[in-house]
C-alpha cells in the first residue's frame, strides 16, 4: 500500500476537491494507495510515497518528496489517473 498526500498551500478548498477526485480514481481502478489531505506543511515528517498537488506549486515541493504528480485541471480524472499510473510505473521500475 502506497501513501499519498494530496495538498495545496492552505489545505482547504482546492486540495479537498482534488482529494475527492483522487479517491474516485483510486477506487475505480483499485490502486493500492491510501490518500490523505492536508496543506504543504504536512510534507515534513510524513511517510509519503508521493504527493498530488496543483501544477502551479509543483516547483515548491518536488525536491521534498520522492515523487510529485502535478495536476492542471482538478476535475480531470483522466489526468489524475495518468499521474498515478506514472507513479506506479516509476515504483515498478525502481524494484
Amino acid at each position: 500500500m502506497y501513501n499519498a498526500l494530496v495538498a495545496c498551500r492552505t489545505g482547504m478548498g482546492s486540495s479537498m476537491l482534488l482529494k475527492i477526485k483522487v479517491d474516485q480514481v483510486i477506487n475505480e481502478n483499485k490502486y493500492p494507495i491510501k490518500a490523505e489531505h492536508s496543506n504543504l506543511d504536512a510534507i515534513e515528517g510524513g511517510n509519503w510515497d508521493f504527493i498530488v498537488t496543483m501544477s502551479d506549486i509543483t516547483d515548491d515541493v518536488k525536491d521534498r518528496v520522492p515523487y510529485c504528480i502535478a495536476i492542471k485541471n482538478l476535475m480531470d480524472k483522466e489526468e489524475i489517473k495518468k499521474g498515478i499510473e506514472g507513479f506506479l510505473e516509476f515504483r515498478n521500475n525502481k524494484k
